[in-house]
């Protein structure tokens, strides 16, 4: 018993002795030897908690503000320059405006012009089949006739109306045809017929007919007046030559009042 408690003091005992010896070659305090970064972070997390701290509440103190619209430079425009903008949208708005009417208003001009053109040209052919047929070597051979007969109203005088005529001959070329021409006009007045002559026509007594003469075609103008109430039906043209039978070609009122008039039917 008492060798074993001799052999076991010593070895107790050496841990005492080895124990300043390592305190002296590195100290240290108890429990924190471990972990040395503990303290310098701790220091930082809590200046990045004070940072954003003040950062939110500096955010939420400041009231918000909606920010300026841009212009074209990038900068924003004071109420003066924004007023002068919009004085100079509004003149281009009536600028623009103007010339769009313009534009439809010669437009308008054009189209117009253009019908009238394509109505003179189609007026233009239609007398040069009519020449050509009259003076050409494959043309039908005929005597005095009325080709054609227009009636037009007269402006600020509802009673008066201009005639028109188209004479034409090919039957003696070369030959000229002279003589004197007159119209008659049938229509209804109350329901009842009404024949009017030249004299009627023309509010003459004993009125001389339109001379004509001419060797293959002419056109004879002249004005009669239509009595208010009367509604024309028919329109006679009557030639009398200064040799030879008279010639009558007949029209209705419709076909002679129509802006290109047709040849008529012959009457008797």
């Amino acid at each position: 018993m008492s060798e074993e408690s001799s052999q076991s003091a010593p070895s107790s005992a050496e841990p005492a002795t080895a124990g300043p010896a390592a305190s002296t070659d590195q100290p240290a305090p108890a429990g924190d030897g471990r972990h040395p970064w503990r303290i310098p972070a701790a220091v930082l997390l809590t200046a990045a908690l004070a940072f954003g701290a003040w950062g939110l509440w500096r955010n939420l103190s400041q009231p918000e503000q909606a920010p300026p619209p841009p212009s074209a430079d990038g900068a924003a425009l004071s109420p003066r320059q924004m007023q002068a903008e919009l004085e100079q949208l509004r003149q281009r708005v009536t600028t623009l405006g103007r010339s769009d009417a313009i534009s439809r208003q010669a437009n308008r001009d054009l189209q117009s012009a253009l019908a009238e053109r394509d109505e003179e040209i189609a007026g233009l052919r239609a007398d040069v089949a009519f020449y050509e047929r009259l003076v050409g070597a494959t043309g039908q051979r005929r005597g005095l006739t009325v080709h054609a007969l227009k009636m037009q109203p007269q402006d600020g005088v509802p009673s008066a109306w201009h005639f028109t005529t188209t004479l034409t001959q090919n039957l003696n070329r070369g030959a000229v045809s002279a003589g004197r021409l007159t119209l008659a006009l049938e229509g209804t007045r109350a329901g009842k017929l009404e024949k009017l002559a030249w004299a009627d026509l023309r509010q003459q007594p004993a009125a001389p007919g339109t001379a004509y003469s001419f060797k293959y075609f002419e056109q004879i103008e002249g004005d009669v007046f239509v009595p208010q109430g009367l509604t024309p039906v028919r329109v006679t043209v009557r030639l009398t030559p200064q040799s030879g039978p008279a010639v009558e070609q007949s029209f209705s009122w419709a076909d002679a009042t129509r802006d290109t008039a047709g040849a008529g039917n012959p009457g008797s």
